[in-house]
């Protein structure tokens, strides 16, 4: 395992490393020291040059063999600060961080296309830094750049152009996939929140009373299992699993978590992922309840931000983990965020506790069910549309009068849409 050493500069106040300890032990690092700096950014060096001196006599002292810096470096300042470092100590800032992270995490083609897409997104201005540096002729190892290869910035295009193709592809198929499910009667709800505010556990808690066997005929396509750890990033791609909520048959998917302070081209790069919270019908934003106000207040605000440029579903805020807090501490909570947080639903995903109440407001948010009365006239094909309501939507009442059977139902505009053609079908079927 790596020692590292943890940094990190703060514009004000005191730098915060919990967070960045956190993801550099989620990808397999040995935090062994840290080292925080209030001040202006120096365009050289990041923290001032006397800071960075300092950064590399602890790296030194701790034999550390990486620095993991929790900012955004620009390519000049990661290859001057490795300049000061003991030789061939890597220099890894919080972007490598995380996507070293999703790296070790990708299973499935998309998970690993979208990987290598943030990667190759991110390594094109070093690439291009690499290529000024060589015209300067300050090539040796350029200080944790890494070689410089003429042909890599014409490749890294490429790669790019090639991988968003492919990710277009799966997206399309992705995009029938859901409308299939919608026409199918399915309600689409999407899981979406911080890293570890433990969406995959309460997931686990809305499906737990369905055997995942009962999805195999609708939907073979669905997955088995949503993964709960107590870890960084343990989803990054999607799962979906049936679950009822009341009347309606839901589609619920655990997708990957938010976190602060992403650059455009990594949301970007898992926006193939992402359309499964902005396609959905409605959002279940999940927030850990048992954290400070403070970093409630904090995620919310990164969650809303991804949220906001494309997503159209309603959003109900779910305050997760209220095991974990006291009545009192809940209150103050609700009443300082309610700005951003509207009357959101209190629940344990550990312990069930609130499960129904949120079910029931899952059931009021999604968009609403159409009423239908359908006079059908008794023919071969009458009870296979019968079951067909039954298997597609809400079935109130049947009824049989004579050589007709009324059922009344309700269900999603466009089931209830098919269902009138259905029935005219019926209607001109000759006896």
């Amino acid at each position: 395992m790596t020692r590292v050493v943890v940094a990190k500069r703060v514009d004000r106040g005191d730098a915060d490393l919990s967070e960045i300890t956190d993801l550099a032990r989620a990808a397999g690092y040995d935090v062994v020291a840290s080292l925080t700096q209030t001040r202006d950014e120096d365009p050289a060096y990041h923290f001032g040059e006397g800071k960075a001196e300092e950064l590399a006599s602890l790296v030194a002292r701790e034999d550390a063999g990486a620095v993991v810096i929790d900012n955004r470096l620009g390519p000049y300042q990661t290859y001057n600060i490795a300049q000061k470092l003991p030789t061939d100590t890597e220099v890894v800032d919080r972007f490598t961080l995380i996507l070293e992270i999703f790296g070790q995490r990708a299973s499935t083609r998309k998970a690993q296309l979208q990987v290598e897409l943030a990667e190759l997104r991110y390594e094109l201005p070093r690439a291009e830094a690499k290529a000024s540096l060589a015209k300067r002729d300050e090539r040796p190892g350029f200080m944790g750049l890494g070689e410089y290869d003429e042909s890599r910035e014409r490749d890294i295009k490429a790669q790019i152009s090639r991988i968003k193709n492919e990710l277009d592809s799966i997206a399309e198929k992705e995009e029938t996939r859901r409308e299939q499910r919608r026409e199918s009667g399915f309600d689409l709800v999407a899981l979406a929140g911080y890293t570890n505010a433990g969406k995959s556990t309460l997931m686990q808690r809305l499906a737990a009373d369905l055997e995942v066997g009962e999805n195999e005929d609708l939907h073979p396509d669905l997955d088995p299992t949503a993964e709960s750890q107590d870890k960084l990033f343990t989803t990054l791609g999607t799962t979906t699993r049936r679950a009822e909520t009341g009347k309606r048959d839901v589609l619920l998917t655990d997708t990957v978590g938010f976190i602060s302070n992403l650059p455009h081209w990594l949301v970007e790069s898992f926006k193939s992922t992402l359309d499964s919270v902005y396609r959905a019908d409605l959002v279940l934003l999940v927030v850990d309840a048992s954290e400070p106000l403070e970093a409630m207040r904090e995620k919310l605000v990164t969650s809303h931000d991804t949220l906001y440029e494309r997503n159209e579903a309603p959003i109900v805020t779910v305050f997760n983990k209220v095991d974990k807090v006291d009545d009192e501490e809940l209150e103050e909570k609700r009443a300082a965020l309610s700005a951003l947080a509207p009357n959101p639903v209190p629940v344990s995903g550990l312990t069930g506790e609130n499960i129904a109440e949120l079910t029931e407001r899952v059931e009021r948010a999604l968009p609403a069910w159409e009423e239908e009365r359908l006079l059908l006239p008794m023919a071969d094909d009458t009870m296979s549309l019968v079951s067909w309501l039954y298997d597609h939507a809400h079935v109130e009442s049947e009824e049989y009068e004579g050589e007709q059977v009324l059922v009344e139902f309700e269900a999603r505009p466009e089931i209830v849409e098919k269902a009138r053609a259905k029935a005219s079908s019926l209607s001109a079927a000759p006896n």
